[in-house]
């Protein structure tokens, strides 16, 4: 499994977090093709449609919504899509107990511990840590050197 991007938006297309990896997730970094992507997302039925979506014949979008964010994997079309929906849901719940109850703000004002639970979790567009405990353990450290 290869990530080629991550990306977290609030529901006006406002990008709070981004993350590409390797060469195909760079060429994603646009503009536009961001607003695809958000297009993409927003626009479809939380109750009727899955949280699968193609966005080309090689790239696969996996999201999640909480609250006001939308949480975005890019990844080749043969990666599974459950162990995408996993991994998202995994940082959110390290973003929670990381930060407390986290919400947009606090991505926004503390947009540097985000980008530093992601940095634990993926290496090169690999995930590198599954275990929330190991994970958070690893981040207090960090946190502490601070």
């Amino acid at each position: 499994m290869s990530i080629q991007f991550f990306i977290c938006f609030n529901r006006q297309g406002v990008l709070r977090l981004g993350r590409w990896f390797g060469p195909v997730g760079e060429n994603l970094r646009n503009q536009g093709a961001l607003n695809q992507i958000v297009k993409l997302v927003t626009n479809r039925d939380p109750h009727l449609e899955c949280n699968f979506v193609a966005l080309s014949e090689n790239t696969n979008l996996v999201y999640q919504r909480y609250a006001g964010l939308y949480f975005v994997m890019g990844s080749s079309a043969s990666d599974n899509e459950l162990i995408m929906l996993q991994n998202i849901h995994l940082f959110v719940e390290v973003l929670d107990a990381f930060m407390g109850k986290a919400c947009e703000l606090d991505v926004i004002f503390r947009f540097y511990k985000a980008y530093m639970i992601m940095d634990e979790m993926f290496s090169g567009g690999e995930l590198r840590e599954a275990s929330r405990d190991q994970i958070l353990v690893r981040l207090k450290q960090l946190d502490q050197l601070n």
